[in-house]
């Protein structure tokens, strides 16, 4: 009776969870209130609240990701609104907010249902993934997984919640970076208006950094396969 109730319990979580996940989607794709989700909207609000911006950011950003509003979009408003390096801490903060909480819903209402349906031949990814728990996030970070569905998905495996913020924190601070950095800098040259500085050493960087992200993934993976072949 007592395992009935559990597995009940389980599928319930698990229900709330698909239709929290298929709300979010429906609100910022679908509905009305896609309109005010603009980089020009939330960009207003910003101003509205003064010296409290980079407080409502930060805010805005964690709800962004657990509400799968594109983290480009907020990425791009932050290093906009608050230029190269503030707009890269307050980005990597919010970003990090939003993980850990888009991880713990995903581990309160979805873990037992997913364990629930773990075989033997899932037990061991499971386990594998709890013991390299930090090197696992770490690589698909690095490799850009789709940032929000890692968030709850995680959530549903064994990976300890310390390993996945470690993991996250360090894998996402790359790619994080050299977009801020590239949009930032091009902020500031707009703003200034100091169109020679096209061709300061800052822009020929920020581009130079923003071309080679996306060889990230691919050089990981040819590293990963080097390393499998000199193993075997």
């Amino acid at each position: 009776m007592q395992g009935s109730k559990k597995q009940t319990n389980a599928v319930i979580k698990m229900v709330i969870l698909i239709l929290f996940i298929a709300a979010a989607v429906y609100l910022v794709r679908f509905s009305p209130a896609k309109e005010f989700l603009t980089a020009r909207q939330l960009g207003h609000l910003l101003d509205s609240v003064g010296l409290w911006a980079p407080v409502m950011f930060v805010f805005m950003y964690a709800a962004g990701v657990c509400l799968f509003i594109p983290g480009t979009l907020l990425t791009a408003m932050g290093a906009a609104v608050f230029g190269p390096y503030l707009g890269f801490i307050y980005v990597w903060t919010g970003a990090m907010f939003g993980a850990g909480l888009a991880f713990l819903i995903g581990r309160y209402l979805g873990r037992d249902f997913a364990a629930s349906l773990i075989g033997d031949r899932l037990k061991r990814f499971d386990d594998a993934i709890e013991r390299n728990g930090f090197a696992t996030v770490l690589y698909l970070r690095l490799v850009y997984f789709p940032f929000t569905p890692l968030n709850f998905g995680m959530g549903l495996t064994r990976v300890r919640f310390w390993d996945y913020i470690a993991g996250t924190a360090l894998g996402i601070m790359v790619g994080t970076f050299i977009f801020t950095f590239f949009v930032g800098t091009i902020r500031d040259v707009w703003v200034g208006g100091r169109w020679e500085e096209l061709l300061s050493w800052k822009i020929i960087l920020s581009i130079a950094l923003f071309v080679f992200s996306f060889f990230i993934p691919r050089l990981l993976k040819m590293a990963k396969v080097s390393k499998g072949i000199e193993t075997g």
